[in-house]
């Protein structure tokens, strides 16, 4: 029965749809018919109006031939020329009414030479008639009234008058004959009129019948879906909940990993912190030459875990970003001799660098820090030799590899591919190849951040990386960066190199707002080592009541995440008052209060955590000195 239904139901259906066309088609056939009887009626009626346009032209025709045998006889009679007049008018009279009944009888042969013989008769008459006016105009009074030309005349209307009456029968003959045709035809149209409306009716009722009848099934199958997605809703649940419990499971996994790597790498570094601390203090008194190695492995363990904690925001993507307009060429160009002193010598590198290039806009200190991760990787992958390729181009992603890829934007894009003749990677690993602290690396080989720092930098500057690899044959990492159309008004150039920290004229007096009262009190210790006046605020309330009472402030060195009042307010309640005062911000992380989209704000300058003495006294010096701090952002691209 499962399967008889939908078959009767489709022989239903094919029923009344073969129904629904004969339907239409009678009707569509009695439309036809009807409109065919409505021109044939037409011409009907056409031909009756031709008929009584010929009778009314044979009586008018007889009519002025009488008329100007009438006007003859009042001249002969009274002699008085005004009688002539009607004579005159009939003749004129007749001779077109002669002329409009040929033309209206051209079509029947008969009535043809009915009206030939008509017109002779009409002739001799009116030949009769001249004659007799004729004489009686010369005097010839006897020969005008002569009783044989009388007799002629006679003869002659007679005659006329028994043509004109032939030709009257003959058109009453057809005109009966055309009015019984028109009746027939009416009665034709009346009858398929009324066919077509009971078979209209007929239609509309079976129209309505089945209408019902698909109406009903519909509601029926309304029924059986409404039945169907509440089953599928609840089975979406069921599955939703169960993905979302996998999801959870994954997320806890992911974070235990994380928190795991995080754990590990950092209780390494602490450890040599801590050890070589632990050894400097102990040594101070016994043997203080070897302290200087122990302060230099802690300052080694500081400046990894800085690093590990760089690479940490960059997977997040909360990086603070300095872009600028960029030459890739030029960048890629002057990293061969990094390039040579990472990789190592054991190694070909081949750099294939486009004509044309076009300007990208991005971090050049992050872009080449992704670059020697992927490197680096590279050379991994081949511990045998190989070949390495760095390679740039200009890349159009269209609108079918941005619909495939639902993080991409079609356009315009600066492409830079790290190729390598390595050992490649299965499906599964460049499935996972971003995830952080995720390696194939042996033990303390790699901590497994280096592809995903590159992923969350390129992802931050609204660029697209892809990894190409096949196990056995090797791996390609293109990095897609958006092409830049802005003006470059500061020129393209690296970062600045960190120079011998420069010291203070002697005169220059450093405002430092810190919450962190170690922080503060090493910063102020940095800033006064290099020559620097110094005070110092705990927060943004201190630090406003400082520049109150101290107007000569050149340096307002700030943490921007502080309690009560941000770095950046407190900036902008400075400068209220001192529009002039220059603004160096520091902090381990920030979110929104100077960096929008993973971006500086304009004319912003940052120091981030940790720094070391170098690094704060090149800072220092390019703010006071005015030097710029970070350009501004590129226009919209399309």
């Amino acid at each position: 029965m499962l399967f008889i239904k939908p078959a009767m139901s489709r022989v239903r259906t094919d029923r009344a749809l073969y129904a629904l066309i004969a339907g239409f088609a009678a009707l569509v056939l009695a439309v036809a018919a009807s409109i065919g009887l409505a021109q044939r009626q037409q011409h009907a009626f056409a031909m009756v109006t031709h008929t009584l346009e010929v009778q009314k032209r044979v009586a008018a025709a007889l009519s002025a031939l009488q008329d100007a045998e009438t006007g003859e006889r009042g001249f002969l009679l009274t002699g008085r020329p005004e009688f002539l007049q009607p004579y005159d008018a009939a003749n004129t009279r007749m001779g077109r009414e002669l002329d409009g009944l040929d033309a209206a009888i051209a079509d029947n042969p008969r009535q043809h030479a009915a009206a030939s013989r008509l017109r002779n008769l009409a002739a001799a008459r009116q030949a009769v008639l001249r004659d007799s006016i004729a004489r009686y105009r010369q005097g010839d009074l006897a020969g005008a009234t002569d009783l044989g030309k009388l007799a002629q005349g006679k003869a002659l209307m007679d005659s006329a008058r028994v043509v004109v009456a032939g030709m009257q029968a003959e058109e009453r003959g057809l005109l009966a004959e055309r009015q019984q045709g028109l009746q027939t035809q009416t009665l034709l149209i009346t009858i398929i009129l009324t066919l077509s409306a009971i078979a209209t009716l007929l239609l509309g009722g079976f129209v309505i019948r089945d209408a019902r009848r698909r109406l009903a099934a519909a509601v029926e199958v309304g029924d059986a879906l409404a039945l169907s997605n509440q089953q599928l809703k609840a089975e979406a649940k069921s599955r939703e909940a169960a993905e979302a419990q996998v999801r959870q499971m994954q997320k806890m996994e992911a974070v235990g990993q994380l928190t795991g790597g995080i754990a590990h790498d950092f209780n390494n570094m602490l450890a040599i912190v801590l050890g070589s601390l632990d050894l400097a203090k102990r040594r101070l008194g016994s043997d203080p030459q070897r302290v200087e190695a122990c302060l230099d492995n802690a300052i080694e363990g500081t400046q990894r875990a800085a690093q590990l904690t760089g690479r940490l925001l960059a997977f997040s993507r909360q990086q603070p970003l300095e872009p600028r307009p960029l030459d890739v060429n030029k960048l890629v160009g002057g990293m061969s001799e990094l390039l040579r002193r990472t990789i190592g010598e054991h190694l070909r590198v081949e750099t294939v660098l486009a004509g044309g290039l076009w300007r990208t806009y991005a971090d050049p200190t992050q872009l080449e820090s992704a670059i020697i991760n992927l490197c680096v990787n590279a050379r991994d992958a081949m511990p045998d030799g190989g070949q390495l390729t760095i390679e740039t181009s200009n890349a159009h992603l269209d609108d079918a590899y941005a619909a495939a890829h639902s993080e991409v934007t079609a356009g315009q894009y600066v492409m830079i591919s790290v190729s390598d003749t390595g050992t490649g990677m299965p499906a599964e690993v460049v499935e996972r190849a971003f995830d952080p602290f995720y390696t194939t690396k042996g033990v303390g080989r790699g901590t497994g951040l280096g592809l995903s720092q590159v992923h969350g930098f390129v992802k931050q500057s609204g660029g697209h990386v892809k990894i190409y690899s096949e196990a056995g044959v090797g791996t390609s990492v293109k990095i897609y960066l958006l092409r830049y159309f802005g003006a470059d008004a500061t020129g393209d150039h690296g970062p600045d190199p960190v120079a011998a920290a420069p010291r203070s004229n002697g005169e220059e007096i450093v405002l430092v707002v810190e919450d962190d009262t170690r922080v503060r009190h090493l910063s102020v210790d940095a800033l006064r080592e290099l020559g620097y006046t110094v005070v110092q605020a705990a927060d943004a309330s201190q630090a406003l009541a400082v520049l109150t009472m101290q107007p000569q402030i050149d340096l307002l060195f700030t943490d921007v995440v502080m309690p009560d009042m941000n770095g950046r307010l407190l900036a902008d309640r400075a400068r209220e008052t001192r529009p002039d005062l220059k603004v160096l911000y520091t902090t381990g992380y920030t979110r929104n209060a100077i960096v929008h989209n993973g971006v500086l704000d304009p004319d912003v300058a940052l120091l981030s955590k940790p720094f070391t003495i170098e690094q704060l006294a090149v800072k220092v010096r390019q703010v006071i000195d005015g030097q710029p701090a970070h350009r501004p952002e590129p226009s919209e691209t399309t």
